[in-house]
């Protein structure tokens, strides 16, 4: 008996075997963090395996690992994986930290994701980063309520309108303008300067204040935001909206007037 077919076909499942493995263990996906200027980690992130399943919950795990590409020491760093599907759905995602990771060190941890389909591409965001990396988080928006005295102001934000008071806004750190607005009052401007350490759950309240025109209440209960033209014996001339109205003495219960100015002669 010769050994040469034994051998050949020892040969030949080696290099099957070889094969399958390789088929089964593509090269890992690398990211860089930031995505863009100077990368400061890279990670490396194996085949995504199923480890588990509950109903339509997934579970995977992924060998990782991570080098710091910064002159500097990372102290303690958390990111954000998210995983999509073929079609760019958002199906899952996992808690990543790094600490205390010297220049040009490399660290290997496994990475378990919960997932409701399988994992084709992905994405990471920092969410808590030391002191040394904080410019490095993207501008958080914090929520304010604004308010208005009386309420129902169209309020803008940077010239851009934002709805009608009371309204909830958000707003990054810096500077920026509101403006206030409502028929029968006087535009007002408030400036609204948020930092970096504020919360969401402020608010502002401004207050309108001089109407723009004189106001009439009538005995029926509605009220008219317009110029009184003429007050006589028994009639009451109002321009509302460019359009003069004529309403009868008795109709008229009150009446305020705003201050004019007085043209000099």
């Amino acid at each position: 008996m010769t050994l040469r077919p034994v051998l050949s076909t020892i040969s030949l499942l080696l290099f099957l075997a070889v094969a399958i493995s390789t088929a089964k263990d593509p090269p890992p996906q690398v990211m860089l963090w930031p995505e863009s200027g100077q990368p400061v980690l890279r990670f490396s992130f194996a085949r995504f395996k199923e480890s588990g399943s509950v109903g339509k919950q997934h579970s995977y795990t992924s060998e990782t690992t991570a080098e710091n590409l910064w002159n500097k020491k990372i102290s303690d760093a958390s990111f954000s994986l998210y995983l999509f599907d073929k079609s760019k759905i958002r199906i899952g995602e996992a808690w990543i930290s790094v600490s205390n990771v010297a220049p040009g060190e490399v660290v290997k941890f496994p990475v378990i994701a919960e997932s409701t389909g399988v994992p084709v591409s992905m994405t990471i965001a920092p969410r808590a980063l030391p002191t040394e990396l904080r410019s490095y988080m993207p501008a958080k928006a914090i929520s304010v309520t604004v308010n208005s005295v009386p309420q129902g102001a169209t309020v803008k934000v940077d010239g851009e309108e934002a709805g009608v008071t009371p309204k909830v806004i958000q707003v990054n750190p810096g500077k920026h303008m509101l403006e206030f607005s409502k028929q029968g009052f006087n535009t007002g401007h408030f400036p609204l300067e948020v930092s970096p350490d504020d919360v969401s759950g402020g608010s502002v309240s401004y207050e309108l204040g001089v109407s723009a025109h004189d106001t009439v209440e009538l005995r029926d209960g509605s009220v008219l935001s317009g110029d009184v033209e003429s007050v006589s014996a028994t009639d009451v001339v109002v321009k509302v909206g460019g359009n003069l109205q004529k309403f009868d003495r008795n109709q008229v219960k009150r009446i305020v007037f705003v201050p004019r100015e007085v043209a000099v002669q």
